[in-house]
């Protein structure tokens, strides 16, 4: 079975900076893995999941989907297959929850767009399982940031996607929903879903990703298991900043802390 991406050595930039966004990049992702991005701002995560989205086309590499060069494939196709997350989604003015949601069945309808029953149990699944039922009938333009991310998501999931593609999924959610939803692609990962996301949540990414993956100014640093990606000196290597590692005596989990730079008196 083939992997659900494979880059190799993706080179990729935007009109205008000199610079590329990414430079050099070779990943791959197998189905039922959830691969966390981490980096500082301006790294290339959201660019890594443009171009595994078919949204950015890059310089150089090979950029694949399941086994096929995603620039051969139409936006239908990859539609079929692939959902976005971005980091913020233009607000469905005048749409209800239910609506939009309905809207991740696209893909699988025909021209005319009718809604089959399958499509309605996929959709309201979707709903329950980002807590959205008691917003279902409210429009998108009235909620909270937060709510509407949960509504991107369950798009998202209404697509029935083999690759989930999430940039700072957790950003906007209160600490609740973070853990529902993580939780959630735990379980997606564990039934075969190929899961990426970037995220700024170290300790959340070393709970639940299969592996990780640190990127700086467009390079990967690093890429493996959460115990040989993030340690002490990738970690300061990528964010310049320092980090206690430590791990926790009852879970075996790893934490970190950031740890305030001090001057010596005098």
């Amino acid at each position: 079975m083939a992997n659900a991406i494979d880059l190799e050595g993706v080179t990729a930039r935007y009109d205008g900076p000199t610079k590329a966004a990414l430079e050099a990049v070779t990943l791959s992702v197998e189905t039922g893995e959830l691969v966390a991005i981490l980096g500082p701002n301006g790294a290339g995560k959201s660019t890594l999941l443009r171009v595994m989205s078919g949204a950015l086309t890059p310089q150089t590499g090979l950029a694949q989907l399941f086994g096929e060069r995603v620039d051969t494939l139409s936006r239908e196709r990859i539609a079929r297959r692939v959902a976005l997350v971005a980091q913020a989604s233009d607000v469905a003015f005048g749409f209800t929850v239910r609506e939009v949601v309905m809207m991740g069945r696209a893909p699988h309808q025909g021209s005319w767009m009718r809604a089959t029953d399958e499509d309605e149990r996929i959709a309201n699944d979707a709903i329950r399982r980002c807590d959205l039922e008691a917003l279902a009938g409210r429009r998108v333009d009235a909620l909270s940031g937060g709510e509407q991310k949960r509504v991107a998501i369950a798009r998202a999931l209404a697509q029935s996607p083999e690759l989930l593609l999430l940039d700072e999924p957790g950003a906007f959610l209160d600490v609740r929903h973070q853990l529902a939803l993580y939780d959630l692609l735990d379980q997606l990962r564990a039934s075969g879903l190929a899961v990426v996301m970037t995220m700024h949540d170290i300790n959340a990414a070393a709970q639940y990703a299969s592996r990780v993956v640190l990127l700086k100014e467009g390079r990967l640093v690093a890429i493996g298991k959460v115990e040989e990606v993030l340690t002490y000196r990738q970690l300061q290597l990528t964010f310049d900043a320092d980090l206690y590692c430590g791990v926790n005596e009852l879970t075996g989990a790893r934490f970190f802390l950031p740890m305030r730079k001090t001057t010596e008196p005098g």
